[in-house]
């Protein structure tokens, strides 16, 4: 059985089991945090949302909260004597699913 979640303005496909990072969650680590905007259950009785499954839940424990690696942003124009270095480090939650219910 798998779902599709949405968080953080983006649809994440989950199974039970899994381990997932998303964009950052106001909560601590070996929280249990539940997800209600479900917006499909598949398997083996398939449900769509309209735009979400209704009474359907997921229920995931916060790992930890982290930054992932420095990428770096560097803009430049040609002959122009324009350049720009900025970093940056996308914080995120990574999750563990524990279960689906519909």
């Amino acid at each position: 059985m798998y779902a599709i979640i949405e968080t953080g303005g983006k649809q994440v496909k989950v199974e039970k089991g899994q381990e997932i990072y998303i964009e950052l969650l106001d909560v601590n680590a070996e929280d249990v945090f539940t997800f209600d905007k479900v917006l499909f259950v598949g398997g083996d009785n398939v449900k769509v949302g309209v735009p979400f499954v209704e009474g359907a839940t997921v229920k995931a424990t916060v790992v930890k909260n982290g930054r992932a690696k420095k990428i770096t942003v560097f803009k430049y124009k040609a002959k122009k004597n324009y350049r720009r270095k900025q970093g940056h480090r996308q914080p995120y939650t990574k999750l563990v699913i524990d279960s689906i219910n519909l």
